[in-house]
């Protein structure tokens, strides 16, 4: 039996499939560009080196769905799926859950409602989602599906750290408080770090970041999350591929005041069109930019120092709000290019016990391996750790159909249980 994890976004989804109940990677794979009225881009793995190839136009997700089951089917492109090998249970990745969800559910009518109602806080993010659960559901009927949601893992932070100054009305009406993202991601860096220190993730202090197109950070104490730098958008926080980060809240009035936007044209200006691309001025993204800032180019220069120093202003924050740290850990968004920023943005640091190893920093060559890059005997351990959001996805499902999941920061992991 086999089991799929699908992460859909407005015009992409990412997925990958296991063998049960050992939860042996078996294929991996994204298709981007759909529903745009171009061909659309498919890059996948069976195990062997990646393929890369353009397809006819996919209008839907459930077209793409359907495409990409066709192919792990497909005996002639080597697909893992054979007769008697079919997929039982699919995880769905669900960007927003509010408070309604505190860990991993099964997908019924009433959650796939409550999914729907939640658009009203993400809806760029939760109505693409739901999109691809009615795809799945309508392509495998049979399977067993189920909802692991980006803010559970947040759900410990406490009132004093999710509340914002503002009339109390707007939370208890609204819902308007610091939700927090990524939480898959956090949750498995957490876990994997954990187990390198050889210690009981309840007895570290831990502060991940995750860096990839969106960018957070977490502080962890005894396993939980008690602060993040996304709030009640992902927006918030530190400057990111396209979205702005934390700006003053004045900058939105003034501009919808002096260019006669809508709260939607400023919306989108925040979300898509500023950040790196923003200071830029162009780019194809931030992999884009960190070449031609290592390349010499001024913006691209000022873009990547304002990441670096947005980074270690929180770094700093969440070392005081810990009282001191075990270990930081980076995921690696673009491997070997982000030496030089781990580099820059961890100057200064070394009055709270943070040292980088530059050899080790620099080293480029097994870049899915976890490693240490602080010296060996540094009070704070600084780790890259690749983020596995699909391993959480994957484990969730599996507890979720046998009855045994619990909240996250509760849940075992496999993961983070062997080397």
């Amino acid at each position: 039996m086999c089991l799929l994890t699908l992460s859909c976004r407005e015009h992409s989804l990412e997925y990958s499939l296991f063998a049960t109940p050992e939860l042996t990677a078996l294929a991996w794979g994204t298709v981007e560009g759909i529903g745009t009225g171009l061909p659309v881009r498919l890059q996948y793995d069976y195990g062997s080196p990646v393929a890369c190839g353009a397809t006819p136009q996919l209008d839907s997700l459930v077209e793409a769905l359907a495409y990409v089951l066709q192919r792990l089917y497909s005996a002639s492109e080597g697909g893992p799926l054979v007769p008697g090998r079919d997929i039982r249970a699919v995880g769905h990745r669900v960007v927003h859950g509010g408070e309604r969800f505190r860990q991993s559910v099964a997908i019924d009518g009433l959650v796939l409602a409550e999914i729907a109602r939640l658009e009203r806080l993400a809806p760029k993010y939760n109505r693409p989602n739901r999109a691809g659960i009615e795809a799945a559901l309508q392509l495998l009927p049979a399977a067993c599906h189920v909802a692991i949601f980006d803010t559970a893992f947040h759900q410990t932070l406490p009132p004093y750290a999710y509340h914002y100054p503002l009339p109390h009305d707007w939370y208890r009406k609204h819902g308007v408080r610091r939700y927090g993202f990524h939480g898959p991601s956090h949750l498995y860096l957490s876990r994997r770090a954990a187990l390198r220190l050889g210690r009981d993730v309840a007895d570290c202090r831990l502060i991940t970041v995750h860096m990839e197109l969106g960018i957070s950070l977490c502080a962890i104490a005894g396993g939980c999350s008690v602060d993040t730098s996304m709030g009640f958008t992902p927006v918030e926080g530190t400057m990111q591929e396209r979205r702005s980060g934390t700006i003053d809240p004045g900058i939105p009035g003034f501009m919808m005041d002096w260019q006669e936007l809508s709260a939607q044209q400023v919306e989108e200006v925040l979300n898509e069109k500023s950040g790196l691309l923003g200071v830029v001025g162009q780019g194809r993204g931030r992999r884009d930019v960190i070449e031609r800032a290592n390349a010499g180019e001024a913006r691209a220069a000022l873009a990547m120092r304002m990441e670096c120093y947005g980074l270690r202003k929180y770094l700093g924050a969440y070392l005081a709000a810990l009282g001191g740290c075990d270990a930081i850990v980076f995921s690696c968004g673009q491997g070997a290019l982000e030496a030089p920023l781990r580099q820059q943005l961890l100057q200064g640091l070394e009055a709270f016990g943070v040292h980088l190893d530059g050899g080790r920093n620099a080293c480029s060559e097994h870049l899915q391996e976890e490693r240490c890059i602080s010296p060996s005997q540094a009070a704070v351990q600084l780790w890259i750790i690749p983020t596995r959001e699909e391993q959480v996805y994957a484990e969730d499902t599996l507890a979720v159909c046998a009855g045994s999941c619990r909240e996250p920061w509760l849940q075992s992991y496999r993961f983070a249980r062997e080397l």
